[in-house]
């Protein structure tokens, strides 16, 4: 069997392979409920072989999304569209996972493709207030964010931990926590971003705290028995901001509380970062947090050979890999895999005639 294709137990939970398909923003949402789309999005890529369908960033209160078109998880009535698709996911022997998280300075913002407002949507046309740590904008042409009080803070904990809950109830075995890419929590992490004076500022310790509490407060109404994720961006790839080192501290602190895997991302925590995009280029983050802080890792970006999957997991460099735009352009990206690594892997029974 190859590395790849072996099966990898975290607590209770055994996914069948190491390919896992990472959270994407789809921009599909009607008042943070799931939509068809999602259904058959998500539901196609664990029809396709992948271990882990994580479900996109999902926001923890409406002023947490990215955008209005946005999925959330805030109130129990978008529960029931989530469980439709988390039994799907399940039924082709995969395991749902969900993302969720709050955009910070970087909410408010129009989709992708809508050029009606450039960077920023209006309150004046649904747009909201952002939050920050500090009233720092993410860049030229955003608003100045909203700083946090220390109650405010407070609420938000209690908001992260409600989602938690509410993905349990809606089917989920696997829950990511979004510390990254400059979204709120990102945003507290890095002193570039957190001007703060209080116990949330300053020390790396302080700058620390909000995740580690969030976290904590997490895993205590996330079931025992599944796994729990966090991401983050290893580095913001700015002199004086968030760093490796940096980052190894957090995953000791995150592991010690209760996280099993740190997803190892980077960047988007300002716009001028100067970031070497190639393929692999953020493996070696996932390499040396999973040696230095010694828990599990998953491997991001710009993967999307089987060779390349199969020499990451195999050289110890990470114990999963996370796919977002390869699995957009080959939504069966694990049965292509197999078939060039010589594995077998089992089929739905209606694609059995195309093996």
């Amino acid at each position: 069997m190859s590395f790849l294709f072996s099966p990898l137990k975290i607590r209770e939970i055994t996914f069948k392979n190491r390919i896992f398909v990472s959270p994407m923003c789809q921009y599909s949402s009607e008042n943070g409920k799931a939509t068809d789309w999602h259904l058959v999005h998500l539901g196609s890529r664990a029809v396709g072989g992948a271990a882990l369908v994580i479900m996109e960033a999902t926001a923890v209160s409406p002023e947490g999304r990215i955008s209005p078109q946005d999925m959330g998880l805030w109130s129990k009535a978008q529960v029931a569209p989530l469980k439709k698709i988390t039994s799907f996911i399940k039924s082709q022997n995969s395991i749902p996972g969900i993302q969720i998280a709050h955009a910070g300075r970087k909410a408010s913002t129009p989709r992708p493709w809508d050029t009606k407002h450039k960077i920023f949507v209006p309150l004046s046309n649904g747009g909201w207030t952002t939050l920050a740590p500090s009233e720092i904008p993410f860049s030229e042409g955003y608003p100045i964010p909203h700083a946090l009080s220390l109650k405010e803070i407070d609420k938000l904990i209690v908001q992260w931990e409600k989602s938690a809950e509410l993905a349990v109830q809606a089917g989920f075995e696997t829950l990511e926590l979004h510390f990254a890419h400059g979204y709120l929590i990102h945003s507290f992490l890095s002193s570039l971003s957190n001007h703060r004076t209080d116990e949330f500022g300053g020390s790396l310790e302080n700058r620390m705290r909000l995740a580690v509490q969030i976290a904590t407060r997490v895993r205590k109404v996330w079931p025992a028995d599944y796994p729990l994720f966090a991401r983050l961006s290893s580095t913001d790839w700015v002199e004086g901001g968030w760093d490796v080192p940096s980052s190894i501290e957090l995953s000791k602190k995150l592991k010690s509380i209760g996280v099993d895997l740190i997803d190892c991302s980077s960047g988007g925590l300002v716009p001028h970062a100067k970031i070497p995009v190639a393929a692999g280029y953020q493996v070696p983050f996932a390499e040396e947090i999973r040696k230095k802080a010694a828990v599990m890792t998953g491997a991001v970006g710009m993967i999307t050979d089987p060779h390349q999957a199969e020499e990451i997991i195999a050289s110890g460099k990470a114990d999963a890999v996370l796919m977002a735009r390869e699995f957009l352009r080959t939504p069966y990206w694990p049965m292509n895999a197999a078939k060039v690594l010589n594995e077998e892997i089992s089929y739905p029974p209606q694609y059995l005639r195309a093996r």
